[in-house]
């Protein structure tokens, strides 16, 4: 039997360190190879690496639950600020199935395939504020149109939309080292709570056409045969997990996407030329480089695999990084390649009960971002020297990425 407690491959795999933000794909590799069921001492932690062991534990929620956080720090720092608001995110069933069950009904293919002239409207005007010759794709671009959607959706007013996005990035940001969430950060969760609370009571007096109005309609099977409205505090936590979220993720993608094509520009080349390889190639960077690098959960039961025990109560990370780089389940996994036939489950947007509810809006944002910058920037390089990394509690990628146009 293997020592539960002892980390025991010689790796040291640390969600806190420099390396991790810098560029983890190395020591997941290491991970896959040598220690697929790795503990960390020090943090008290387990990691899940390999791409079958991730899916079947995204789908297991019976032992793998949910409900006691979803970040690192939520768990590990005594300071961190508990959820003011019930989020979908942090349930497990019966009450999960019930909250998806009402919520999907507002993010139906129907719903989503509507919002294409939106999205489309807002990248552009996008697009035509950002300056010819030399501009940050992220800082002046995917940072600021994806909340737009979002916030559009929601029915934010849009002198607000700026400040949510700084509200909802705050909570987010790490040094490397640093476990706990700042002073400030944690202010910036009650902020953003306020407005929600007092946005939804200004749409129970005056209903609108937007997703706020529709939660405010909507009924909730309780389980016990009744069926109620969703109270303030429900509403307020799906639009603050939606809020939140939904526009990190896409800004991420875009970044990632703009580096990835340098280092590739014979493919950014054979994008422009074939506009319809771009849902192929959205699928590829989520695979290749996705933003989220893991989802937290928490063991209900004893857990054995690869010869290794996790206890009955233990915090495992569910790599989903590292399992779309997978060499046992995507032949050449360590090659971008936009051609790639995909098949299986694209871990990028989680995978199981908890899979994204915005994955479609997401991937219908990051589809026309990509088809506006192949207008706006044909032929590019990036300054690497400009480049800086982004150091986010769970989601990598850049904060900066500046480009020339040529």
């Amino acid at each position: 039997m293997t020592d539960t407690r002892v980390s025991g491959d010689g790796i040291v795999f640390d969600p806190f360190s420099d390396e991790f933000f810098s560029d983890p794909h190395e020591i997941y590799r290491r991970l896959r190879a040598q220690a697929p069921v790795h503990f960390n001492p020090e943090y008290g932690l387990w990691s899940l690496s390999r791409y079958p062991d991730v899916a079947a534990g995204m789908k297991n929620f019976e032992t793998f639950s949910s409900a006691e956080g979803i970040t690192l720090d939520m768990v590990l720092d005594p300071g961190h600020p508990k959820p003011s608001v019930p989020m979908i995110i942090m349930m497990d069933p019966p009450e999960h199935t019930r909250m998806r069950n009402l919520v999907r009904k507002v993010f139906t293919p129907r719903a989503i395939a509507a919002l294409e002239p939106v999205v489309r409207e807002i990248v552009a005007t996008f697009v035509e504020r950002l300056p010819g010759g030399e501009f940050d794709v992220v800082a002046d671009f995917s940072n600021h149109f994806p909340i737009e959607v979002i916030s559009s959706m929601l029915g934010v007013p849009a002198p607000d939309r700026a400040r949510l996005r700084e509200l909802h990035a705050l909570p987010l940001e790490r040094r490397p080292g640093e476990t706990g969430m700042r002073p400030e950060a944690a202010e910036a969760i009650r902020e953003a709570g306020r407005y929600y609370f007092e946005l939804i009571l200004e749409r129970r007096a005056r209903p609108r056409d937007d997703m706020i109005s529709h939660l405010i309609a909507a009924e909730v099977d309780r389980g016990d045969g009744t069926k109620t409205a969703l109270t303030d505090i429900e509403i307020a936590g799906f639009i603050s997990l939606l809020g939140g979220a939904g526009a990190e993720t896409v800004a991420k993608l875009v970044g990632i996407a703009a580096v990835l094509f340098a280092d590739h520009p014979q493919q950014w080349r054979a994008l422009r030329a074939d506009r319809s390889k771009i849902p192929a190639a959205f699928e590829e960077i989520l695979r290749y480089d996705g933003p989220v690098q893991y989802d937290l959960r928490y063991t209900r039961t004893e857990v054995r695999l690869h010869d290794r025990t996790i206890p009955q109560g233990s915090y495992v990370l569910m790599l989903l990084a590292s399992a779309t780089r997978d060499e046992q389940a995507f032949p050449d996994a360590g090659s971008f390649d936009i051609d790639r036939p995909h098949s299986g489950h694209n871990l990028g947007f989680g995978y199981g009960i908890h899979s994204c509810l915005g994955a479609a809006l997401a991937r219908l944002e990051g589809r026309i971002a990509l088809n506006a910058l192949l207008d706006v920037m044909p032929e590019y390089t990036v300054d690497r020297a400009g480049l800086r990394r982004a150091t986010v509690t769970n989601v990598a990628g850049w904060a900066n990425v500046p480009v020339r146009v040529h």
